[in-house]
């Protein structure tokens, strides 16, 4: 019977460490820095969203070079708050590839983005009789 009480107990006392430490028994230093990591990774995901949400021209090249820059922008904010607030060594390698290729395809973008012609005004909604035959262009 005192092979089951010691397993049990171990498993009781397991339990409520990771209760404490779940209330808040992490160090206050710990604490700031999880609070520090999430506050940064929210703004920056915040900005991402924000910039990729922009208005389209209706020319997709450009908006899709647009919108691929915002969100690799925001993968190289958040691989730098990697590299400012994680420990594990592969997660970090792994956030200075990101750095390092997101950064290369920004600036593929960007010099594609200088070549393309420049996006077509918007073309204003058509009324709904400017597809009959009836009407001329001059009375539209």
């Amino acid at each position: 019977m005192m092979s089951a009480v010691r397993p049990r107990a171990a498993l009781v006392a397991g339990l409520a460490l990771l209760a404490a430490s779940a209330a808040g028994g992490a160090s206050p230093a710990a604490r700031a820095a999880a609070d520090g990591f999430r506050s940064m990774m929210d703004a920056s995901m915040e900005r991402m969203h924000r910039a990729m949400a922009a208005p389209g021209t209706g020319d997709p090249d450009r908006d899709f070079a647009s919108m691929m820059i915002a969100h690799h922008q925001g993968a190289v904010e958040m691989a730098e708050i990697e590299l400012r607030f994680g420990k594990d060594e592969r997660l970090r390698r792994l956030a200075q590839g990101i750095i390092v290729e997101q950064r290369q395809e920004i600036g593929v973008m960007r010099q594609v983005l200088e070549t393309l012609p420049p996006a077509a005004p918007s073309v204003p909604a058509r009324s709904p009789e400017a597809g009959h035959a009836h009407t001329r262009p001059e009375d539209r």
